[in-house]
């Protein structure tokens, strides 16, 4: 059993039940003056150095601010703005409506119009294509704690010393961002994300709009309709998370999946040990990894400016291990052959996929990504506060999955966040014609996730790619034409599939 502190679990009572009934007894008037503001759309770029805004302008897209409460439950305070991107339809003699896209995260989706477009062949051409930065995330209400790392997964090691390291670099994390955001993280949710959802729904005019979310974004999308029934058009859920499981713990029931992709890599470095000299069979391999992992516990890895312990050689593996085409493979092979060179103490320069993890885990330069992520999950749901329910899990965990349970199974900064949520998570059971996209070998938001959010979904249609080590096969591009042709297709037409599919 999960322990909470007693005194959080009450406040997290009473927080929801005094939330829920503001939220009811405000009604829709409250929200008058934000759901028919006039959206002024400009151009997207900041500024020079701002790339993602130069990309939306090049594109043809158009950016604005849309003004929503901070506190739904007080729409008359404090205001803030929600970065929003438009890439109109082409064809508008054909047009279908608007689509939100989200691609997961959670993080920023401003971006992501032209990128989903061209995934959508002719459909794309049919939809004006909205990007939403979800409240905490890229400009809207952005919260940047000042981390000293893009993120906060860290594995808990090979010893109770690792784990303790552990332990105090997830408090440190809560600490900084208690100390610069404790104004608004109460209301950073994902139940408050969809609320600025549907003003932005409302203010662009429609009565409904479509939505393509992958991985958290299909949580956003499930939350969103169950919240407000009726205001989805035609709905695409890449690689799902089940709604059930959703919470600052949503790594813990991966690691087998993880497990098996590993291995997976293996069988495929080992047929090509000629390039990388890691083993010629997947045990070869595979032991070729754990000495990296038992290496750095012993001695930090060198890798050009970067130290990298048994804290962070395995994330390492878990951070390239989502896609298993030749190219995202070449390089975790890449990067492992790196760590065993640093273990035989040879000089290691910090480039390619090595240098580039190390630098997202272990320099501040993506702060803002991993505070944002992290306000969203602990504002969602607690998360047990005694790092000795941590401790256990991660040494039953460790016992079947010796690479990975380290990290599903281990402590982050929920357990340590300032505030605690002010609602209960949103229990999702509700009818939604759509499709859910779905692969067997799904390493974050793992098939039986997928599998879940399609029973509480009723009307919608499960497209499963099988045998595939992929996550969010159709938003990723992995380009297999039988999942495009069902996904573009139902966007195109309306039409889902009459039955479940499974593309081989």
């Amino acid at each position: 059993m999960i322990r909470v502190v007693p005194a959080v679990a009450l406040a997290v009572g009473l927080a929801a039940a005094s939330v829920a009934a503001a939220h009811a007894a405000r009604g829709e008037e409250g929200l008058g003056r934000f759901e028919h503001q006039r959206i002024t759309w400009k151009g997207c770029a900041l500024g020079p150095g701002d790339e993602t805004g130069t990309e939306l302008d090049k594109a043809g897209a158009r950016c604005a601010d849309v003004t929503v409460p901070l506190d739904y439950a007080a729409p008359g305070g404090r205001t803030v703005t929600i970065a929003v991107s438009r890439l109109a339809a082409t064809d508008r003699a054909h047009r279908i409506g608007t689509m939100i896209v989200n691609g997961g995260g959670p993080g920023p989706a401003i971006d992501m119009p032209p990128y989903i477009k061209a995934l959508m062949g002719k459909a794309g051409a049919r939809y004006d294509l909205v990007g939403m930065d979800p409240r905490s995330t890229g400009r809207s209400v952005p919260v940047d704690c000042g981390w000293p790392s893009g993120h906060w997964v860290r594995s808990a090691g090979t010893t109770r010393a690792s784990f303790e390291r552990g332990v105090a670099f997830a408090r440190d994390l809560a600490a900084r961002c208690a100390a610069r955001h404790a104004d608004v993280l109460p209301h950073i949710s994902t139940r408050n994300a969809a609320r600025d959802m549907d003003v932005i729904r409302a203010a662009l005019g429609e009565r409904r709009v479509s939505y393509n979310g992958a991985s958290y974004g299909t949580y956003l999308g499930a939350v969103y309709a169950q919240m407000f029934p009726g205001r989805l058009d035609r709905v695409v859920l890449d690689s799902a998370v089940d709604p059930d499981k959703w919470s600052p713990r949503l790594l813990h029931g991966t690691e087998g999946a993880n497990e098996r992709a590993l291995a997976h890599w293996a069988d495929w470095a080992a047929r090509r040990d000629s390039a990388y000299h890691l083993g010629r069979s997947r045990a070869a391999v595979l032991a070729t990894v754990r000495r990296v992992i038992e290496a750095s516990a012993r001695t930090p890895l060198r890798v050009g400016p970067y130290r990298a312990d048994d804290t962070i050689t395995p994330v390492v593996l878990f951070n390239l291990l989502q896609n298993d085409q030749d190219g995202p493979r070449a390089e975790l092979a890449s990067a492992v052959t790196g760590m065993a060179r640093a273990a035989r103490g040879e000089h290691v320069p910090a480039t390619g996929p090595l240098g580039d993890t190390l630098a997202f885990l272990l320099t501040g330069a993506e702060s803002r990504y991993g505070s944002a992520q992290t306000a969203l999950l602990c504002g969602d749901a607690a998360a047990p506060r005694d790092p000795q329910v941590y401790w256990r899990d991660v040494r039953k965990a460790r016992r079947v999955h010796p690479f990975f349970g380290g990290i599903g199974a281990n402590i982050n900064p929920c357990a340590f966040w300032p505030t605690a949520p002010r609602e209960r998570p949103t229990k999702v059971a509700t009818t939604l014609p759509s499709i859910v996209v779905g692969a067997t070998g799904d390493t974050r938001t793992v098939y039986p996730a997928s599998q879940a959010l399609h029973r509480l979904l009723k009307g919608s249609r499960m497209v499963t790619l099988r045998g595939a080590d992929v996550h969010a096969p159709y938003q990723a591009g992995y380009g297999d034409a039988c999942v495009n042709a069902q996904v573009n297709g139902y966007l195109a037409t309306g039409r889902r599939p009459a039955r479940d599919v499974v593309c081989g």
